[in-house]
């Protein structure tokens, strides 16, 4: 059995943000017939469960994190272990980076490696690993591609496969489709869910 505070990591330097949140949401909660994917992320993950709902909606049910907290945070692995926890799932998509863009690379690093190693000890569901999205200040588009990185070669090393938000969004105008530094605009968002969604789909089709 994987206990989250084996995984978790013993100290950190990170320093919380003015405001820390969580928001989770299970939809069709009492259906135990039907497949249920997990979306795991930030404010980005929250903005596209619309759309992964919309375009999922007869093919599976869905259940949704969203946080700021960083992975080296201490409270993370305890509110991870817990949504893993409550439901049975088919397919899970992990991201963890806009709100690491200035935590220590090393320590980020060592807990992303294991929070992604503590899923999978905890489930079996089919896990993908999910790139942070750019941003409209350059510098900070630089330690999103950055964190990337380590997410690719945490990836490879545990043969787990990626989907791709930054290169699709990056290609974008950051005028007509950024609402502020982080988030976007509706069309941006609907792409973002349609590429969430056809991995979900097919992942579900091959299981």
């Amino acid at each position: 059995m994987a206990i989250y505070q084996d995984y978790q990591p013993k100290e950190t330097t990170r320093e919380r943000e003015g405001i820390e949140w969580s928001i989770s949401y299970t939809f069709n909660a009492t259906d135990k017939k039907n497949p249920r994917v997990l979306l795991i992320g930030d404010s980005i993950c929250n903005a596209y469960q619309v759309p992964v709902r919309k375009n999922l909606e007869n093919a599976c049910n869905v259940t949704f994190w969203a946080s700021s907290k960083c992975v080296t945070d201490p409270d993370y692995f305890r509110e991870l272990d817990f949504i893993l926890s409550a439901y049975d799932y088919d397919v899970i998509t992990f991201n963890n980076g806009l709100h690491s863009l200035t935590t220590n690379r090393e320590e980020w690093i060592k807990a992303y490696r294991a929070a992604v190693t503590f899923i999978q000890d905890k489930l079996k569901a089919k896990l993908f690993l999910v790139l942070s999205t750019p941003l409209t200040v350059p510098e900070w588009t630089a330690q999103s591609a950055e964190l990337n990185q380590y997410t690719l070669e945490v990836a490879k090393e545990k043969g787990l496969p990626v989907i791709d938000l930054f290169t699709p969004m990056d290609a974008l105008d950051r005028a007509q489709n950024w609402k502020d530094t982080h988030h976007f605009r509706e069309d941006a968002v609907a792409r973002q869910g349609q590429i969430i969604s056809d991995y979900v789909r097919k992942a579900l089709g091959d299981r």
